[in-house]
Order: structure tokens, then sequence, then C-alpha cells
């Protein structure tokens, strides 16, 4: 299947697409709103509440904006690659939780210890602040610095 097919597909059956799909698929988060569906042999996250998606999106639009020169962005609204994406949504998350004193001890595969759910983190987030922009971004975007994906296994030739 094409990419352009799969879009079209994906478009059709996932109305709401999870914002922090890629951090929910990585294992670095969970949540008891998301739905899966499988296309074409992959694996897409649906949001089943719109309040709750409309939260999600402006919370990563916030992290992405107060993040652009942490991860080296010129423009903030630019196509960034997968691994830069996956360092901000699970060291966003992951900032947030510690900005909110709710650390839970990494495993050794680099994966949260106890997985974080981030539509109850992001109103935990909302009942302790005013709103999502009055977060402590300068504590959350140290997550996101910090965090570093899985290093890949390079064999010996």
């Amino acid at each position: 299947m094409d990419e352009t097919a799969y879009r079209n597909v994906r478009g059709g059956i996932n109305r709401l697409p999870c914002v922090f799909e890629k951090a929910l698929l990585a294992r670095c988060a969970a949540c008891p709103l998301a739905h899966r569906h499988a296309v074409a042999e992959r694996e897409t996250l649906a949001c089943t509440d719109p309040e709750t998606h409309a939260r999600c999106r402006a919370f990563h639009f916030l992290l992405r904006e107060n993040s652009s020169f942490a991860l080296k962005l010129s423009d903030p609204a630019q196509r960034i690659p997968h691994a830069i994406e996956m360092k901000l949504q699970c060291g966003g998350l992951r900032g947030l939780q510690e900005a909110l004193g709710e650390v839970v001890p990494d495993t050794d595969s680099g994966v949260l210890g106890g997985m974080l759910e981030v539509s109850e983190l992001l109103q935990r987030a909302l009942e302790r602040h005013d709103s999502l922009a009055a977060l402590p971004y300068s504590r959350i975007i140290q997550g996101v610095a910090a965090w570093q994906g899985r290093k890949r296994n390079r064999r010996a030739p």
C-alpha cells in the first residue's frame, strides 16, 4: 500500500488521531482514552474524547513551541523527524511529570517504570495551574532535553 492511500484510509478510520501516539506506541506512556486500530499492518491510536484530545493538542503545541531551542528547531512549525518527535513526546511527558513532583523511576529499558497516563497527568497539571500556558515549561523542557531513545544494537561486521 502506498503512503497516500494509507493516509487516506487512516484518516477515514481515525477521526481523532492520538496526539501522543508515538509515545503510547513506544510504551513511554499510556492513556485509557486511546483506542487501537490496525490499518495496513500498522497500528494507529484514536482518542475517544474530543475535549481531552483538544487539551492534548494544546499541550503538544505549547510543548513544541517552548522546546524549539532545546530541539534546535529554527521554526517551531517545521516538520520534524521521528526521533525528535519521540524526544518531544516522551521527554515532554516525563518533564511534566517531574515538574508536578510525580517522578516515577526509570526501568533499565529506558521506558518509564510505572506507565504514566497522559489524560490524567494533564488533568492534574490543570488542577495545579490555571491553564496549560501557565505550566512551568522551563522545568518541563529539561525533561525533553534529557530524554534519550533506545540505543541501536550495533553488531561488529
